[in-house]
């Protein structure tokens, strides 16, 4: 049974083996976090802070996400296998909103 905090999130590995995840929106995750805590292969070399672009992830699904930080744009401009449905995974919060969140992981650079 699905506590009513969580949400279903599906993501497509660099494989494209398909994975769908319970993510908790009660405890402050990312994206990210979420993907590694499933022990898929997000590095998140710089632990979140968007300086890296090891988590970049295509957005699949028709969700309204936040806002791009100017910190997000910059790395995205200078990152590898960027797509207009391209964000970093460590800068999506896990909120209600997102139920049946759908991104695939960019090819690793």
């Amino acid at each position: 049974m699905t506590d009513s905090l969580d949400i279903q999130i599906t993501v497509i590995d660099r494989e494209g083996n398909t994975h769908q995840f319970q993510a908790p929106t009660d405890m402050a995750l990312n994206l990210m976090e979420v993907c590694k805590s499933y022990e898929l292969p997000v590095e998140g070399t710089c632990g979140g802070m968007a300086l890296c672009a090891s988590c970049q992830c295509y957005v699949l699904s028709k969700h309204t996400l936040s806002d791009m930080s100017a910190d997000e744009t910059a790395m995205l401009a200078e990152a590898l296998h960027v797509k207009r449905n391209s964000r970093l995974a460590c800068q999506i919060p896990i909120t209600q909103d997102l139920e049946g969140l759908k991104v695939q992981l960019a090819p690793e650079e």
